[in-house]
């Protein structure tokens, strides 16, 4: 599968059907695509021992970086092949303390989408629907050059 020749929507929908792998990020914050539609994704997200922080709870990383990626795919799937994002700004707000070796759901969906801008917002919740953390994010779209 050539990445360049896909929409944004068949790239997340190919990793999250296995068909592509997930970046080696979803390794270092355990994170898979398990939905997605134009404007919308669904990942899963655990932290482990590998995240905590020098007071022994999750590092505020691991939400931001959860949420700075659905965010981010949000945008994505509306685009054409062969373009991209990249974040801007990401506003993010800690509610609650992140569990440690709980399974999370993490949703972002698109507000926005211009020609050179997208603007998405994200939660970060457990099964329950216990709220620990949300986002918005302002991505650049950067679009192939025609001609």
């Amino acid at each position: 599968m050539n990445l360049r020749e896909m929409t944004g929507l068949e790239v997340f929908q190919a990793m999250r059907d296995g068909k592509l792998p997930h970046p080696t990020m979803a390794d270092t914050i355990p994170m898979r695509v398990t939905e997605a539609s134009p404007g919308y994704v669904k990942f899963s997200a655990r932290a482990d021992r590998r995240h905590i922080n020098p007071l022994g709870g999750v590092h505020g990383g691991f939400a931001a970086t959860v949420l700075d990626s659905v965010t981010g795919c949000a945008v994505h799937t509306t685009l054409e092949a062969g373009a991209g994002i990249g974040t801007i700004d990401l506003h993010v707000k800690m509610l609650k303390p992140v569990p440690l070796d709980q399974d999370l759901i993490a949703e972002g969906r698109v507000i926005h989408v211009s020609r050179s801008l997208g603007v998405s917002e994200a939660s970060l919740r457990d099964s329950e629907g216990t709220l620990f953390a949300h986002a918005t994010a302002t991505c650049a779209i950067v679009r192939q050059q025609s001609g």
